[in-house]
């Protein structure tokens, strides 16, 4: 029986999956979010009904197959949201894991059992998804490094699709080089070198200004010029609307037949967001896409081949396990003004620990162009030995408030 005291894992009776016994991750424990395959498992994508129906998976996601290629020891399968469509972490079926950091609070989701087996040391990394937020959100929650890569720079085969123009993979480490490792194992190489840094300023409106200044008080190291940018006027909440109705309208189409067909039973939040992407027509989806096009033109146009941005990664700690769902739904519309970033743009993102707030963890974030995945991790001082549970180089960590 697996040692879980924090739920994080699905109860699948165990099945002996094969890799390598050398490599780049040899020896290396990782687990695997249910809405991507591993041979001789279910992919039940957090909802009894899907794992019901589904099939026994006869091959592992591409993904899944290169960490195992390179040393790597699966652990189990791990919980999601329903279909992946929350940021909290909470399922209405299986329960909501425990947040080894902050047990009173929600763990984040929708990766919520990756995030947790890796904070709670039952698994050394985790592969997950992200859509709107899925990597970053429990990454700051739950005090660890999560990255979202570059959309469409990892393969997807095997993945549960939910909203194909953002969907993307990407894995949870507690340290900077083992999230480094993983990523030399998935991801292409590329020669992104920084000139300048530039502090993201309509992000960091969005928090509490005391937080907001404990989160600034991170200093710029003096290798790289910084300044700071405003990336739209008016502020994120016009990218953040583009995304929801974008994000929205691709996942009725993926999945709005089988909830019309079978009526499935969904929990608070998530039946009523469902519900809603229902109703969003052909136009405005296509709206969206124009609003896309120019939230990427813009993107490039700011970080061109040379620079990185700094933002917070989510507008604060993780709230309460017994929160409203009112208030959750309300945290989640302010978190997506500053997630809508990397979704829209398709730029990659690193969360790591900055400080803490009410003896939680908040997260900073880096990003940088299409394509810098690896430079981006480099930059942050992933690839030393002995960046573990730090921040990275670019800054020198803020003291813990």
């Amino acid at each position: 029986m697996r040692d879980d005291p924090f739920n994080a894992f699905v109860d699948y009776e165990p099945v002996p999956v094969n890799g390598n016994r050398s490599g780049a991750l040899m020896g290396q424990t990782f687990s695997v979010k249910d809405l991507i395959e591993v041979v001789g498992y279910p992919t039940g994508c957090g909802h009894p009904l899907k794992r019901q129906q589904s099939e026994i998976a006869a091959r592992n996601a591409s993904c899944v197959q290169a960490v195992l290629d390179a040393g790597a020891v699966f652990t189990g399968k791990v919980h999601t949201d329903e279909l992946a469509y929350s940021l909290n972490g909470a399922n209405h079926h299986y329960g909501t894991p425990i947040n080894p950091a902050a047990p009173d609070r929600i763990p984040g989701g929708s990766s919520s059992g990756s995030a947790v087996s890796v904070a709670g040391h039952l698994a050394d990394f985790s592969i997950g998804s992200d859509t709107g937020g899925s990597v970053r959100v429990p990454a700051s929650y739950c005090g660890i490094w999560g990255i979202r890569p570059t959309h469409g720079v990892i393969p997807m085969d095997g993945v549960m699709p939910f909203a194909p123009s953002f969907d993307t993979l990407g894995w949870f480490a507690r340290d900077a080089a083992t999230l480094r490792a993983v990523g030399e194992c998935l991801l292409p190489k590329d020669s992104f070198t920084p000139r300048r840094v530039l502090v993201v300023t309509d992000a960091f409106d969005l928090l509490p200004s005391a937080l907001s200044e404990a989160l600034m008080s991170a200093t710029i190291c003096e290798h790289l010029p910084v300044d700071s940018v405003s990336l739209v006027e008016g502020g994120l909440e016009a990218w953040a609307e583009t995304f929801r109705i974008l994000q929205g309208y691709e996942i009725w189409q993926n999945h709005g037949e089988w909830i019309k067909q079978h009526q499935p039973k969904f929990g608070p939040g998530i039946a009523e967001r469902f519900a809603w992407t229902a109703t969003i027509s052909d136009e405005a989806a296509d709206s969206a896409r124009q609003a896309k096009a120019e939230c990427q033109r813009r993107m490039a146009d700011i970080c061109g081949d040379d620079t990185v941005l700094l933002l917070p990664t989510v507008p604060g700690p993780a709230p309460r396990r017994d929160a409203l769902v009112d208030d959750l739904e309300v945290f989640r519309n302010h978190a997506l003004q500053i997630l809508s970033i990397s979704g829209l743009s398709g730029f990659p993102q690193i969360a790591f620990p900055a400080i803490e707030q009410d003896g939680c963890p908040v997260g900073l974030s880096i990003l940088g162009p299409a394509g810098s995945d690896l430079g981006l991790l480099d930059i942050a001082g992933i690839s030393r030995p002995d960046a573990t549970d730090a921040a990275p180089e670019i800054l020198c960590k803020a003291d813990r408030q």
